[in-house]
């Protein structure tokens, strides 16, 4: 089965690589015989036929099964597919990153979104119900802090633990975290709203121990008399901001059954 090989066909008159294919046996030249079509792969070896040349054909790879030749082929249509006369099959598609995106990071690709563990650590700088109202959760005070909540990605999904109540929500990250001081709801910065923490201002302009917010979707949300806890039962909790609870069966049992919710599904 492995007899399929990738190809390239090359302009002479510049080098360029300009349509690559996968086939078998002696098919690579198949293409300087359909001529009929207005493809842009047919232009061009017309436009080289005219200039009194051939174009040069030559196989990149060989002795490969055919899942192989379409991966290599995909791979490469990938890497050069805006100057290439190929038109592109769906072949793999959703195994690339798309073009155009090395200017942020895409889940799937940079990182693998999760299903974590938010310690709200509520203080005189953060109030679960002003979560609840305005939709983020936050965390700030010390580089530390402000690190662990920066970790968080779009699409990320948590549960929100209230030191003393138990667990309050199940939310997904909109957006990642900034400063306190450019967090807009709708259409005015949250400190400019009427929140229960009067404090969430407090070094506002300190980009080491200011509060820096994440926008949320909440999934579920309840008030903190109604926070889901059972003691003795082996729920994980921690201190730190933000865990991954990944390696929590229990946890995420329990967070299904007391939220009605699938957490693994609501994370792919």
């Amino acid at each position: 089965m492995n007899n399929y090989y990738v190809y390239v066909y090359i302009d002479p008159r510049n080098f360029e690589e300009f349509y690559f294919g996968k086939v078998k046996g002696s098919r690579k030249s198949a293409h300087l015989k359909d001529l009929e079509s207005d493809s842009e792969k047919t232009k061009r070896i017309k436009s080289i036929k005219a200039a009194g040349l051939e174009p040069i054909i030559r196989v990149i790879a060989r002795n490969l099964t055919q899942h192989d030749a379409l991966l290599v082929e995909k791979t490469l249509l990938w890497k050069l597919g805006k100057h290439l006369t190929n038109i592109s099959s769906g072949h793999y598609s959703d195994n690339f990153r798309p073009h155009d995106t090395f200017h942020h990071q895409i889940s799937g690709f940079d990182f693998q979104n999760g299903i974590y563990y938010y310690n709200i650590g509520e203080c005189e700088t953060r109030n679960w119900d002003d979560y609840r109202t305005f939709n983020f959760i936050s965390a700030g005070g010390s580089v530390k802090w402000r690190d662990s909540i920066l970790n968080f990605q779009p699409d990320d999904i948590f549960a929100a633990y209230l030191k003393g109540k138990g667990f309050v929500g199940i939310g997904k990250i909109l957006a990642c975290a900034i400063p306190i001081r450019n967090f807009i709801v709708n259409e005015r910065r949250l400190l400019e709203h009427d929140l229960v923490c009067h404090s969430m201002g407090q070094h506002a302009d300190n980009d080491d121990l200011c509060e820096y917010i994440c926008p949320v979707q909440w999934i579920k949300k309840y008030d903190r008399n109604e926070a889901k806890w059972k003691p003795k039962a082996g729920l994980y909790t921690t201190t730190h901001i933000r865990a991954n609870l990944d390696n929590q069966p229990k946890t995420i049992q329990f967070l299904n059954e007391q939220f009605d919710i699938d957490l693994k599904k609501e994370v792919q």
